[in-house]
């Protein structure tokens, strides 16, 4: 997938993976990186900005594999930013799905 486009969407991916259960950084890089090529320490900035804006929050949560792990969780803000990414993303896919088919639409 070209960088461009993955630019745009990571964000979005990072909030869905978050709506039905928190996560700790490693676990969602590994489930993400499984999915989109993607270079080593991406999701770390991201999940700093997410928490900087207010659409997630942290928690500290003892790890039986070493020390503590810092948890995300989906604010509500988060979670209408995240349906709004979505209802944007399948609108604008809609469109380009129609130019690239042939079928442009005015």
């Amino acid at each position: 997938m070209n960088i461009q486009f993955k630019k745009g969407v990571l964000d979005m991916c990072v909030l869905a993976m978050l709506r039905d259960k928190d996560s700790y950084g490693y676990d969602i890089a590994d489930s993400l990186s499984r999915k989109i090529k993607l270079a080593d320490g991406t999701v770390y900035p991201i999940l700093r900005k997410l928490a900087s804006d207010g659409l997630v929050n942290t928690y500290l949560m003892e790890s039986q594999n070493g020390p503590p792990r810092k948890y995300y969780h989906l604010t509500d803000e988060g979670k209408k930013v995240l349906e709004e990414y979505i209802t944007d993303w399948q609108e604008f896919n809609k469109v380009v799905a129609g130019i690239i088919g042939g079928h442009e639409s005015e």
